[in-house]
């Protein structure tokens, strides 16, 4: 392999460009690739005495030019090539930079897909078009649209660019609804461009997306005029082309009339006393023959950033040298001499050099981040107006879209909130300042396809005038009450689904919708989420959910009505709190309370009446523990509470006509074997089957209100499964039965439009104005207003069950324990001390009689007791606890002085 070493020992450094220098960037950058040349020369501490030379080469928009400039400059030993112009020839002539090792520099070539992973040789100088597309996702959205048409150049820039804007859509819930792809530039012809328009003319979508190149936009919008594309209610968002345009040249009226209201983006470079410098001598370089756009600015960094690099090579101790390569030798006989094309042996330093770049230029801090893509890119929104156009904000990846310069925001931490994003106002196509609705009815003359169910029941919800086409309803007039306070008009037709015969089924009429047959589904249609999947709903009009309606009963009275408040299990726990509760008061007051004393048979009768008694509060006996009176004020607290209750459910039960069903609600039906009716064509089915997972074999399909009361009446099903509004209309006319059970479903009725429909979102508001202004409620009246059942009855209350009053029991019994544990521990103290143990018993009755002692002593009347109950009533509640201390330290002495 051959060896050479740079010209003039790397006194020369040769830079390449490849440009088609025809074209408005291509003629901004050679001015400005040129000027910066200068510029470093003129500066020895650059490269220290040695020279910059550019050599330009004209691709002419011919990619096999652009090939063969690659190749010339591969052989005459070139550090870098500025260019391509086109992301085309940036894919290409990559391959040729990962071979050699000369790293390719663009500020124009910006298609996302140009990755550092596939070609690391190949640098963006300029943002990449995937923020560009990045700010008109976020302008879509400020400005609350839901779908765009995108008009791009079918190569690879405009291609991958309007991938990444539907990317970047998507993840704002928007999305392209269409595509109409344009010949590369400069072939496309006014006749193709009109065919894609007149085609876009007739879609829904009025906010188009327009991403292509000088000659082909103008074209575009030239053409958009003449169809009267430029109206009110279009929305035109260009890319960055139409500001390089407003900027460098000076448009005719006829250009300016075409594209009035259009918006578009411009790449924002901060101001700074250099680049306002360089703006001094832009009229003198380019002989006024042409603006200055910001492309020019990153063509002058751009040849600064490889100076830099150069630079830093030298000072890294780096010499420019080149290896011969043999890579293509022989390749078409030899007649094309690619054993001449050399490697650069310092392109990867060089290449380094160039990423780890931190400089201040004409477009900024110039910095690369760990992507490789420039740090905080920026580009202002501008809004064409008159034979000129005004800047309406900013958007930067830092913030968003901002009415405040980036280089603000970037002293504050970033902030992408919905609420943080604003632009000034803008003046849109048709000179009109409110924002367009973005989309409109298709202009094919073909109206809105409605369909609406063919119900043969619950015809007050939606039916057909006999012998007329017409429709009416509850579901009907609330549609077109909403479609009345719409903006605009919106032509349709109604059309019937369903044989007539029988309800139809409203998972294949929401489908019909999914499919395009309908346009937009109207009637009683649940929102399930099985629907979801495949249309969008509007805001519900009515509140729905499944209820069960079964027969009912009149509960017949009877001479033991009193004890149905309580279940059996209720009235047994409370008899039993009853007993032990006087069992406790009896064995804390017995021995220093002589109303609970006596002969054992008194003592029975006492205890059970002062228990029950206090189910009436009129207890005579008083109680003069500490730990009674704490026992009984809580039962009585408990009596109090059952008491209520329990007068509370007998009142109800005596005084209302009582109705009984041995159905209490969906748990009953989940739990039994018996049959359920269904209305045919309802959602109820499918719940049944698939949630609750009910067999199919138990569920009866019932047509009508008739079928519904036969069915129940005879037994054919236990009960009814259905929707709440049509239950309410059922049993305004049958009163044998009614709902039991709570709702066990939340949901509603809304209308069915295709997903992503704009229609959808205004209908909604629609029905939210009819709900506030109050006319919603007014058509449910007038179609649904229940009549009174002539029989008015209620279900039977539950009885009251132990599960309600589990915790006052519970309170009662611990108190009941913690008092005797309490009064036992007592007992036991004031025992041993009165009777202390004799040491070890050679007798094994010892402890039995012991235990007989300890019962007596119980049992015993304590010896300070007063007999009469005046004192008692006196008494503290703590005397008889002092009174039982006072005979336990005497009864210590008492032993002490016999010896005991």
């Amino acid at each position: 392999m051959g060896y050479t070493e740079g010209g003039l020992k790397n006194e020369v450094v040769n830079i390449g460009a490849i440009f088609t220098f025809s074209t408005i960037n291509g003629k901004v950058a050679k001015i400005a690739m040129k000027a910066a040349e200068q510029d470093v020369n003129s500066d020895p501490s650059v490269l220290g005495g040695r020279k910059l030379a550019i050599t330009l080469h004209d691709s002419n928009f011919s990619g096999f030019l652009s090939i063969v400039g690659a190749l010339q400059f591969m052989e005459s030993d070139t550090v870098a090539i500025i260019g391509p112009q086109t992301a085309v020839m940036a894919h290409v002539l990559s391959h040729l930079a990962n071979e050699l090792h000369v790293p390719l520099l663009s500020f124009t070539a910006l298609d996302p897909t140009l990755s550092p992973l596939q070609f690391p040789y190949f640098i963006q100088t300029a943002p990449s078009d995937l923020f560009q597309m990045t700010a008109i996702a976020d302008m879509v959205s400020y400005f609350e649209w839901r779908e765009v048409i995108a008009v791009y150049t079918d190569d690879d820039q405009g291609r991958n660019g309007i991938t990444a804007l539907s990317d970047k859509l998507a993840e704002r819930r928007c999305k392209i609804s269409y595509k109409a792809a344009l010949p590369p530039e400069p072939k496309a012809t006014r006749a193709q461009v009109f065919d894609e328009l007149v085609r876009i003319k007739m879609m829904e979508s009025r906010v188009i997306v327009l991403h292509t190149f000088s000659k082909t936009g103008l074209l575009v919008f030239d053409v958009a005029k003449y169809l009267g594309m430029l109206e009110s209610g279009y929305v035109w968002i260009a890319s960055t082309w139409l500001s390089t345009v407003l900027d460098s040249t000076t448009i005719s009226s006829k250009t300016a009339n075409s594209i009035q209201g259009v918006l578009t983006l411009r790449h924002h470079t901060p101001d700074s006393k250099k680049k306002r410098e360089f703006l001094s001598r832009w009229d003198q370089l380019s002989n006024g023959t042409i603006g200055l756009n910001p492309y020019a600015l990153y063509a002058y960094d751009t040849v600064w950033m490889i100076a830099y690099a150069v630079k830093n090579f030298f000072d890294q101790g780096s010499n420019i040298s080149f290896s011969n390569s043999t890579t293509g030798t022989g390749v078409l006989g030899g007649k094309l001499n690619l054993g001449a094309l050399s490697i650069f042996d310092g392109g990867q330093q060089l290449l380094q050099n160039i990423l780890h770049i931190n400089m201040k230029g004409l477009t900024g801090s110039v910095r690369f981040g760990p992507d490789r893509s420039l740090l905080h890119p920026a580009y202002e929104v501008i809004n064409v107006v008159g034979s000129g156009f005004r800047q309406i904000g900013y958007w930067s990846n830092y913030s968003g879209l901002s009415i405040v310069s980036p280089e603000t925001l970037y002293a504050n931490p970033p902030n992408r909130s919905r609420a943080n994003q604003q632009l000034h106002g803008v003046l849109w196509p048709g000179e009109i300042t409110k924002r367009p609705r973005g989309w409109v009815f298709p202009n094919n003359g073909r109206q809105l396809r409605i369909g609406v169910p063919n119900r043969v029941s619950y015809r007050d919800f939606v039916s057909q005038e006999k012998g007329t086409d017409d429709l009416h309803g509850y579901c009907i007039d609330v549609f077109t009450a909403a479609v009345a306070l719409l903006p605009y008009a919106v032509p349709y037709k109604f059309v019937l689904f369903g044989d007539g015969l029988k309800n139809p089924s409203y998972n294949q009429l929401v489908y019909k919708v999914f499919s395009n047959d309908f346009d937009a589904a109207v009637g009683d249609i649940a929102i399930v989420t099985n629907r979801t999947k495949f249309v969008d709903y509007t805001q519900p009009y009515v509140e729905s959910g499944l209820v069960v309606v079964a027969p009912v009963k009149k509960s017949n009275s009877s001479a033991w009505a009193f004890l149905r408040p309580f279940t059996p299990l209720m009235w047994a726990v409370t008899a039993a709190f009853f007993l032990i509760v006087g069992a406790v008061v009896w064995i804390l007051e017995h021995r220093i309370n002589d109303e609970f004393r006596g002969p054992p048979k008194k003592q029975i009768v006492t205890m059970l009446w002062f228990s029950f008694s206090t189910l009436f509060f009129s207890h005579r006996e008083n109680t003069v523990s500490t730990l009674g009176r704490v026992v009984l004020i809580i039962w009585l607290f408990v009596v109090l509470i059952i008491n209520s209750s329990y007068t509370a459910s007998l009142t109800s039960i005596l005084t209302v006509q009582q109705l009984s069903s041995p159905i209490k609600g969906i748990e009953t039906l989940i739990a039994s074997n018996d049959r359920i009716g269904f209305q045919v064509g309802s959602f109820a089915e499918n719940y049944l089957s698939e949630e609750l997972e009910i067999p199919k074999s138990r569920l009866v399909a019932l047509g009508s209100p008739e079928e519904y009361a036969t069915a129940l009446e005879s037994g054919a099903v236990a009960a009814v499964v259905d929707e709440r509004p049509y239950v309410e209309v059922f049993l305004a006319s049958h009163c044998k039965f009614t709902i039991v059970g709570q709702q066990f479903t939340r949901s509603g009725w809304g209308f069915a439009f295709p997903r992503d429909s704009p229609l959808a979102v205004d209908m909604s508001t629609a029905i939210l104005a009819l709900s506030e202004n109050g006319d919603l409620q007014r058509i449910h009246d007038k179609w649904l207003k229940n009549k009174i059942c002539s029989d008015n009855s209620q279900l039977e209350p539950d009885q009251l069950q132990f599960k309600s009053f589990w915790g006052l029991f519970l309170m009662c019994g611990i108190a009941c324990f913690l008092a005797l544990l309490v009064y036992f521990c007592m007992m036991f103290r004031q025992f041993s001390r009165k009777f202390p143990e004799q040491g070890p018993s050679v007798h094994g009755s010892s402890h039995n009689s012991r235990f007989q002692t300890f019962l007596s002593f119980v049992d015993d009347k304590a010896g300070g007791s007063k007999g009469n109950s005046k004192r008692k009533r006196e008494d503290t509640p703590f005397d008889s606890i002092d009174r039982e201390e006072d005979e336990s330290r005497n009864g210590s002495r008492l032993n002490g002085n016999t010896g005991l």
